[in-house]
C-alpha cells in the first residue's frame, strides 16, 4: 500500500510538471558563475503564462559558456574558454543537447586575435553575426556564418570590419524587413557613431544605409550622441542619446529619440531635445523593444525603466523605475514578460508588462549567483 502510494505520488508530480511544460510560453536561459568558479554554466527555466517560472529538467546544465543567441531550435553560444560558438539542440521541455562546434577565429589573419562578444540572429535564425574585438587583430568586424539545420555547425560567409577603438561592441537590431540593421556605440562622448548594416541574399552582413540627421539639441550642449539602438517590427528605431559637447559628455540625462528607416535604409529624425523624454538610467547596458513595438524597456546602472514606442511619434513616459538595483541585460518573450538580470544583487527578475499595466511576476524576483547572460525562446508566435 505504502509503495502504491509513492507511485500515486510520483504519477502526480510527474503529470503536473508535463501539464506544467505543455503550456509553457518561453524558455528562458542564464549563463551564470556558480561559487565563484572559474566555469560557467546555463541554468534554464520553462515560463508559465502567469511569468512563473519551473526549472528545466537537468538546469544547470554543465556548459561553460557566455552569450547566446537562439534561433526556435538551437541555443548557440559563445565558449569560454575556446574560440568556438557551441550549438545546442532544445528539446522537447527547454533541454539542451550538446550539438556541435564551431571555431570563428580560424577564418581571422590569425586565429589568436578575434574574440567573440555579443551574437544574434536574424528574423529567420539562418544567419549568425558574431561581433567580434580584433577582427582582423587591430579592428572589430561583425563575422557572418550560416546554421546548419541539421549539424549545427557554422559555415563561414564574410566579415566586415567596423573600425578602430571603440569599434562597434553591440549586437545589431534589425528592423522589419531583415534587410537593414542598427547599432550604436558611445565612448565618453569622444568617441561614438552609428553603425548601419544591410543583409545581403547570402547572409552577409556588409555596411548599409546612412544617417540623415541628428535630434537637434538645446542651447546647452552642442549635439546628441547616440548610445544604444533598439528596432520596432516595421521601420522605425527607438534611439537612446546622451547630451553632449564633444569631447566629452555633459551630465543631462539621456534622453530617447524615434528614427524612421527609408526603403534605402537611410534614418532620419523629427526629434528634439523639447520632446525626446529622459530616461532616469545615466549610465545605460541595454534597451529592448517589445515584439508588439509599443513598449520600450532601458536597463543600466541605475535599474531598469519602461517607455510607450509609436512609431515615429515621441516616446512617452511609463512610470519610475522598476527596481533600482543594476539591471545587465533584458529580453521580452512574446507573451508580455520582460526578464532581467542583475549580476551584482544575483537576480533574476520577470515582469508581466502591457501598455495599461505593470506587475511582478509570481515567484519573482529569483536568485541566482552572478547571472552574466540572458536569452529568451518563445514558445507563442505573434
Amino acid at each position: 500500500m505504502k509503495r502504491s502510494l509513492q507511485f500515486f505520488a510520483f504519477l502526480s508530480f510527474a503529470l503536473v510538471a508535463s501539464n506544467a511544460f505543455s503550456q509553457a510560453v518561453a524558455y528562458v536561459y542564464v549563463a551564470d558563475n556558480p561559487n565563484n568558479s572559474s566555469t560557467n554554466e546555463i541554468t534554464a527555466w520553462s515560463v508559465a503564462r502567469s511569468g512563473k517560472l519551473t526549472p528545466i529538467f537537468g538546469s544547470p546544465f554543465r556548459e561553460n559558456v557566455d552569450a547566446m543567441a537562439v534561433d526556435g531550435s538551437h541555443l548557440l553560444a559563445v565558449n569560454h574558454s575556446e574560440p568556438n560558438i557551441d550549438t545546442f539542440v532544445i528539446e522537447k521541455g527547454g533541454t539542451l543537447r550538446y550539438e556541435a562546434s564551431s571555431d570563428y577565429a580560424k577564418y581571422s589573419i590569425d586565429d589568436n586575435c578575434p574574440i567573440a562578444n555579443q551574437i544574434f540572429f536574424d528574423h529567420t535564425g539562418s544567419s549568425l553575426y558574431i561581433q567580434e574585438f580584433n577582427a582582423d587583430c587591430d579592428n572589430t568586424g561583425v563575422a557572418s556564418f550560416a546554421l546548419n539545420k541539421q549539424t549545427g555547425k557554422l559555415r563561414y560567409i564574410g566579415i566586415n570590419i567596423t573600425g578602430v577603438f571603440p569599434g562597434d561592441n553591440n549586437a545589431a537590431s534589425f528592423i522589419g524587413n531583415n534587410v537593414y540593421a542598427y547599432t550604436a556605440v558611445n565612448s565618453d562622448c569622444m568617441y561614438y557613431g552609428i553603425y548601419g548594416f544591410k543583409r545581403k541574399a547570402n547572409g552577409l552582413l556588409v555596411s548599409g544605409g546612412a544617417l540623415a540627421n541628428y535630434p537637434t539639441p538645446s542651447k546647452d550642449f552642442r549635439r546628441f550622441v547616440p548610445e544604444l539602438v533598439a528596432a520596432d517590427p516595421t521601420n522605425h528605431l527607438a534611439m537612446l542619446m546622451q547630451p553632449a559637447n564633444p569631447p566629452g559628455c555633459t551630465t543631462a540625462l539621456p534622453q530617447l529619440a524615434t528614427y524612421t528607416v527609408s526603403k534605402t535604409g537611410v534614418i532620419s529624425t523629427r526629434s528634439k531635445y523639447s520632446n525626446m523624454p529622459s530616461s532616469l538610467i545615466a549610465d545605460p547596458y541595454d534597451m529592448k523593444m517589445s515584439p508588439s513595438g509599443r513598449l520600450l524597456a532601458v536597463a543600466g546602472q541605475q535599474g531598469l525603466q519602461i517607455f510607450h514606442f509609436n512609431g515615429d511619434n515621441p516616446i512617452k513616459k511609463d512610470k519610475g523605475l522598476l527596481t533600482t538595483d543594476p539591471v545587465n541585460q533584458i529580453f521580452w518573450d512574446n507573451s508580455d514578460h520582460l526578464y532581467a538580470i542583475s549580476q551584482t544583487t544575483g537576480k533574476l527578475r520577470v515582469y508581466t508588462i502591457t501598455p495599461t499595466s505593470v506587475q511582478l511576476a509570481p515567484g519573482s524576483p529569483y536568485a541566482i549567483n552572478s547571472p552574466e547572460h540572458l536569452i529568451v525562446q518563445p514558445l507563442v508566435h505573434r
